[in-house]
């Protein structure tokens, strides 16, 4: 699903805080990622952002393009409830994030602590 129906589908999401665990995520199709956690839902969730184009102004100045909303797609990866508990489990992403198909790693610790999207709640 794009951003705005991730946000649309549980208002919740909106009005909730989100903590951030790092930008520099990849799926394995090596497509860059922010991996996410809603505290109002428990949902840990990879937003994907194609590569958006670089354009340069007339004074030479670089700024990336604004992507269309339904280039940014949502993936609920798992559901953990408590900040403490989504701490634990995401122990060490920093030095998990730059390795190819990153993302892998936080679904296979979501799976062994039985918090995949169907059985986290």
């Amino acid at each position: 699903m794009d951003i705005e129906e991730f946000y649309d589908a549980d208002p919740r999401r909106r009005e909730s805080d989100e903590v951030e665990f790092g930008q520099d995520w990849s799926d394995a199709d090596g497509v860059r990622c922010e991996i996410s956690w809603v505290a109002d839902t428990g949902e840990l969730y990879a937003m994907r952002e194609p590569d958006a184009p670089i354009d340069m102004d007339p004074v030479g100045d670089e700024f990336v393009e604004k992507l269309p909303t339904e280039l940014v797609t949502v993936e609920v990866l798992g559901v953990v409830p408590g900040r403490d508990a989504v701490d634990a489990l995401l122990a060490g992403w920093q030095d998990a994030m730059g390795a190819p198909n990153s993302v892998e790693w936080v679904v296979t610790r979501l799976a062994r602590a039985g918090r995949t999207p169907d059985q986290g709640s």
